[in-house]
C-alpha cells in the first residue's frame, strides 16, 4: 500500500528516483498513465494489470468507455528502475501534468500519482473544507 506525500525532484534528463518506501512495491516494475487533473498515475505493472483486465468487460460501443480507455492506454507506459530506483518519466506525460523539476508524488492506497508541485498544493487546498463531508457522500456503505 502507497502511503503518503513525498517532494522529489526530477533530474535534467527527466528520471526521477523513486522515494525509498515505494521502490519494493515498484521494484517488479510499473507502469505510467495519464491521471485526472493532470497528474501522472504510476500503477504497479500487476495491479495495471488486474485493472486492465477488469476494464475489458466494459461495453466498447458506449462512447465514453471507449474514450476513457483510449486516453488511458495511449498514455500508459512501462518501465522498471534501475538499481537506485530511477525511472525515466515519459516526455509527453510530463508535458501533460506540466512537470518541471519540484514534483509531489502522493501515495494513493494501490497506485502513485505524480503532481506538479504548485498544482497538488492548490488542489489539496481547494479540497480541505469539504474532506469530511466526502467519506459519506463518496464512499456509502463503507462509512
Amino acid at each position: 500500500m502507497f502511503l503518503g506525500t513525498q517532494s522529489p525532484r526530477l533530474d535534467e534528463k527527466g528520471r526521477l528516483v523513486l522515494p525509498a518506501k515505494y521502490r519494493e512495491g515498484l521494484a517488479a516494475g510499473l507502469v505510467f498513465t495519464r491521471g485526472q487533473e493532470r497528474s501522472i498515475v504510476v500503477w504497479p505493472s500487476a495491479e495495471f494489470a488486474t485493472y486492465a483486465e477488469r476494464l475489458s468487460v466494459a461495453s466498447r460501443s458506449d462512447s465514453s468507455v471507449r474514450a476513457y480507455l483510449r486516453v488511458l492506454f495511449s498514455g500508459a507506459v512501462d518501465e522498471i528502475p534501475d538499481r537506485q530506483g530511477r525511472v525515466m518519466v515519459p516526455p509527453e506525460l510530463r508535458s501533460y501534468a506540466d512537470l518541471d523539476r519540484d514534483v509531489v508524488v502522493v501515495g494513493n492506497g494501490s497506485t502513485l500519482e505524480i503532481w506538479n508541485a504548485p498544482a497538488w498544493e492548490e488542489y489539496l487546498a481547494g479540497q480541505e473544507a469539504g474532506f469530511s463531508a466526502l467519506s459519506g457522500e463518496v464512499i456509502p456503505g463503507i462509512f
